[in-house]
């Protein structure tokens, strides 16, 4: 909504404090979610970047059809997916007794992340955003997924080996759209 330039206010919540009122909004009990007084209420990312390309031309997010528009969605579900990954680490990690951890299923999932990582590497290439000079939802989508390796995961050092990534990572997390919403 920021790159938009839309209005809107950032509510945080702890999905899993007995006190979050997510549930109250999205029968999943997940964020994010997108609350509209006159509209209703939108959840997953995925539809409310769909809504929100269409209400303003600035930033356009996604390309209009066709082949673009399936790679930005490509990207997208492979920045999905390692955030999946990452968060399915994290849960084994601090939600379960070292003693009932299952190492083969961290182990899974990493092997999830650096695959991700290097095929999101080689989508990128040598441009400053996924498609070019303009960002996009790819862009944005990859860049929440490391900011949320390198806040939950520190021991996944993805910098070294995808140094296109890295750089993206960095230009995004200049970007005023990126600080405010900063966690």
């Amino acid at each position: 909504m920021a790159e938009k330039k839309l209005d809107y206010e950032l509510v945080q919540d702890d999905v899993w404090a007995p006190e979050a009122i997510i549930a109250e909004h999205n029968p999943l009990g997940k964020v994010p979610c997108l609350i509209i007084d006159d509209f209703g209420k939108l959840f997953d990312s995925r539809v409310i970047v769909e809504y929100l390309d269409t209400l303003s031309p600035v930033g356009r997010l996604l390309p209009q059809a066709g082949r673009d528009r399936a790679l930005v969605k490509v990207c997208e579900a492979a920045a999905d997916g390692l955030m999946d990954a990452a968060v399915a680490i994290r849960m084994e990690k601090t939600k379960r007794a070292e003693a009932q951890q299952d190492p083969a299923w961290i182990e899974r999932q990493t092997l999830k992340i650096y695959r991700t990582l290097a095929y999101l590497e080689e989508q990128l290439g040598d441009t400053p955003f996924f498609f070019g000079v303009n960002l996009c939802l790819a862009d944005i989508a990859v860049g929440c997924a490391l900011g949320y390796l390198d806040l939950r995961n520190p021991d996944i050092a993805w910098r070294e080996e995808h140094p296109q990534l890295a750089a993206l990572s960095a230009k995004l997390f200049e970007r005023p759209s990126f600080i405010q919403t900063a966690a």
